[in-house]
């Protein structure tokens, strides 16, 4: 039997604005929606998909809230600090931060780019640092704030042929042990590592089925995550359902890989 959808209270966020970075598909959007669900106003942040991300404010708004899409590269100081003043300028306040704008490109280290290794590391790490820097002096000026970095199983374990990106998402674990000490009492950070997730990013690599169907036998609990199964861990650490919970490592790999 099919489970029944989980729905979020309307009140878990009421009140509270939030960010998402790189929302116009995937995690993020499955985020910005969900964080709508649950009361937040929501910037819905993308850098070139004008359409999906249009899309995605409308669904945020259909649970009453308001939303509005900022374009911007985060991995880039400026833009960064735009989406942060705008954000104030429209709802006077940042509460909510969800660092999750990233990308998946590698190759054999002896053939990786500079061009490359500074594509990932600058979208994946350098974006965290931009954005929390421009979103943090706001933050502070409220009782509480949250933010969750969107890192992966390969921060905690390596993956081989994309060194660049384990590199960059271990980064933003250490990244986030840091803010969270760095912040306290005011404003907890957390982190998620997912594992493998039904994404576009990820669907050219599942193309071989046989290839597909061995991660799935991998994972212990016999299924991939979806977005939704990432944006409601998220969702759980920016409310207060997780008001002690700072600088912490949430994995959500369906047991593929246990680590503290």
């Amino acid at each position: 039997m099919e489970k029944e959808p989980i729905s979020l209270p309307a009140n878990l966020l009421a009140g509270k604005t939030a960010i998402v970075t790189g929302a116009s598909r995937g995690v993020g959007r499955a985020t910005a929606i969900r964080l709508a669900q649950a009361g937040a106003d929501v910037v819905v942040n993308y850098l070139s998909r004008a359409e999906r991300a249009a899309e995605v404010v409308e669904k945020c708004r259909e649970y009453g809230v308001e939303a509005f899409a900022v374009q911007g590269d985060v991995s880039e100081w400026q833009a960064a600090h735009n989406i942060a003043a705008e954000t104030v300028k429209k709802f006077g306040k940042i509460d909510l931060l969800v660092l999750n704008a990233g990308i998946w490109e590698g190759s054999p280290i002896e053939e990786m780019s500079e061009e490359t290794w500074n594509k990932v590391l600058n979208t994946n790490l350098k974006a965290a640092w931009a954005m929390s820097k421009a979103c943090v002096p706001s933050m502070k000026k409220q009782e509480s704030g949250a933010i969750v970095l969107v890192s992966s199983t390969a921060g905690q374990r390596g993956e081989a042929n994309y060194s660049n990106y384990a590199a960059s998402k271990g980064g933003q674990l250490s990244f986030t042990k840091a803010l969270a000490s760095e912040l306290c009492p005011k404003i907890r950070v957390n982190c998620v590592a997912p594992g493998w997730i039904e994404t576009a990013m990820v669907r050219p690599v599942f193309e071989d089925a046989a290839y597909k169907q061995s991660v799935i036998n991998s994972i212990p609990l016999k299924r991939m995550a979806t977005t939704d199964d990432v944006a409601l861990s998220i969702c759980f650490l920016l409310s207060d359902w997780s008001r002690h919970i700072t600088g912490e490592i949430l994995n959500i790999n369906g047991g593929a890989v246990l680590c503290g």
